[in-house]
């Protein structure tokens, strides 16, 4: 199918991240005095040349503290922080590269990606010497290579912060790397590895201004700086948070207020006091705004539009948090693989089409692929496939990952499994590898479009999760499919309410209230299991892996027990 028919392609300049932040004409013309980036706890901020001028420093820094060379890698090892752009962005102006990594990996996780991207210094929290140090030495990266940023210190001399780094200053560093947009990488961030290893996802320069051009001129126009205030609750190391908090802030001149970690209250406190207008945020959050008691302590009134991402959202949980809060909630949709946003609902028809990812964004085109790699026509199922200016450049060190990730005439395919409507709207169903397959049915355990189209609309249902998320004792959910007699069947881990308590009668309500409610082939025929809490990676994608090996250990030790 042809690009976007609502968003219309824009001109993507030939800059760098830098250049499209500092050098180019601003196209809106906040003050360079606006703060930019605040810590929600301390308060500490930066303005807009506050940040360039840090970030100037931190990058002049890294060519005097270290033989310091175009390409060369840092790796991010940190909860959020307003210091991260100075990082950031003085990468850039020093011609390296980021890599951002999950602050809650073990020793041997943060060292697989040290590895994989042969990093040259690593920047973190004092709090997470321990882990870093220790996948320092497996690596052979020495102490004077790992930077400390936050508002912690250390003592012992060992380890410079960035303070230090931007004071090591020399008369030799004053002029920027020139780097090419298309060719020369801005960061190597690692997918979430829902269903294997992380893959490094090989990022250009060119990929991520598109990226925040393309949600400027789309959804962007919604929200301004003179009236608006976001803040930070996703994870500045994920590609979602690293876009929609760190570079569109910057180049809007919105004022992001950071919190390091997510916390409910703190949350909901920061809301109420700064007075946010609006946040992106992953379907879980949207749970507690639906169902959590502590939300009526607090006045969310000046909240007006949340956007989610991340996992597909049911019409029932959009209704509870809409007719609670009155607010609007989109829904977007993107991977590390396309910088993120290829997908979102335009805020005048929010509620229109809940289910869907909205609209193709500018300069993007799509097309549904059938197993056998034909197109699909409106309205029935295939995988995802896009081709643009923000699609990555393949993944690192595995040619093979790369070559498989596109189709012959350049489309990468997603892994996603949907369709799209006659409206132009698009809407993700599951994983390609995560469709339950039972006696040579698909099950899809997020949902699954009916095959019910007319002239005006097509109607999703969303289905399994989906309608589990609506039973009353229901806090969270999450389906797989497990082996059961030489086929592969349904099975329901959850989190129940409040109050709710854990019983084989609770379970079997719960199945039975279910299964009258599915067709033949998607009733839950391997049961219900209650678990304290859904795995889920930092964006709030469900990581089935995790679950199916829980399923595996209490298969192993069933069969031991016989």
């Amino acid at each position: 199918m042809p690009s976007s028919a609502v968003y219309p392609d824009i001109n993507i300049p030939d800059v760098d991240l830098w250049g499209l932040m500092f050098e180019n004409e601003r196209e809106e013309k906040f003050p360079v005095d606006k703060t930019i980036y605040r810590d929600a706890i301390t308060n500490r901020q930066y303005t807009y040349s506050g940040l360039r001028d840090a970030a100037i420093a931190f990058g002049q820094g890294l060519r005097s503290a270290w033989d310091w060379k175009k390409g060369d890698i840092i790796t991010l090892f940190t909860p959020n922080s307003i210091d991260m752009p100075v990082v950031i962005y003085g990468t850039f102006f020093a011609g390296g590269i980021v890599s951002p990594a999950n602050p809650s990996y073990s020793v041997d996780e943060l060292a697989f990606q040290l590895k994989d991207n042969g990093t040259k210094a690593i920047a973190t929290f004092k709090s997470l010497l321990p882990i870093v140090t220790a996948a320092a030495r497996k690596t052979g990266i020495s102490p004077g290579q790992i930077i400390l940023i936050g508002d912690e210190r250390d003592f012992s001399g060992q380890f410079r912060h960035v303070d230090e780094i931007m004071r090591a200053t020399s008369p030799h560093g004053q002029l920027r790397a020139r780097l090419n947009p298309d060719t020369d990488l801005a960061f190597l961030v690692y997918s979430s590895g829902t269903t294997g290893l992380p893959k490094g996802v090989i990022l250009s320069h060119r990929n991520i201004v598109s990226n925040v051009l393309m949600v400027s001129s789309s959804v962007g126009k919604s929200y301004s700086w003179h009236k608006d205030k976001l803040i930070g609750i996703l994870p500045f190391y994920h590609i979602y948070g690293l876009t929609c908090l760190i570079h569109q802030p910057l180049y809007r001149g919105i004022e992001m207020i950071a919190m390091e970690r997510f916390d409910l209250e703190t949350f909901l406190g920061t809301v109420q006091d700064e007075k946010i207008t609006f946040v992106y945020l992953a379907p879980p959050v949207l749970v507690h705004l639906a169902n959590n008691p502590i939300v009526d302590k607090y006045d969310l009134s000046s909240l007006r539009m949340v956007t989610s991402g991340a996992a597909p959202l049911t019409r029932e949980l959009v209704d509870t948090v809409h007719k609670r809060l009155n607010i609007k909630i989109n829904q977007a949709y993107g991977l590390s693989e396309t910088s993120p946003i290829t997908h979102t609902q335009p805020w005048d028809e929010w509620y229109t089409s809940v289910g869907s990812v909205g609209k193709l964004m500018p300069n993007l085109s799509a097309k549904y692929l059938s197993p056998d790699g034909g197109e699909v026509p409106t309205g029935q199922d295939g995988e995802l496939c896009l081709k643009g200016p923000s699609i990555f450049k393949g993944y690192l060190n595995n040619e093979e990952g790369t070559r498989n990730a596109f189709t012959s005439d350049g489309y990468f395919k997603t892994g996603d499994v949907g369709y799209h409507d006659s409206r132009h709207n698009f809407y993700i169903t599951d994983r390609v590898k995560e469709l339950i397959k039972y006696k040579g049915f698909q099950v899809a355990p997020a949902g699954e479009s009916t095959s019910y189209l007319n002239e005006t609309y097509l109607m999703a249902i969303t289905e399994l999760e989906g309608l589990l998320i609506s039973h009353p004792t229901v806090a969270d959910v999450a389906v797989i499919g497990v082996d059961q007699d030489h086929t592969e069947v349904p099975r329901a881990y959850i989190v129940l309410s409040h109050s709710v308590r854990e019983s084989p009668t609770t379970a079997e309500v719960i199945r039975k209230w279910m299964d009258s409610k599915v067709s033949h082939h998607k009733k839950l025929r391997g049961g219900v299991r209650f678990v304290d809490q859904i795995p889920k990676s930092a964006a709030g994608k469900i990581l089935r892996r995790n679950l199916k090996e829980i399923a595996k250990q209490e298969q192993a030790s069933l069969q031991a027990k016989l």
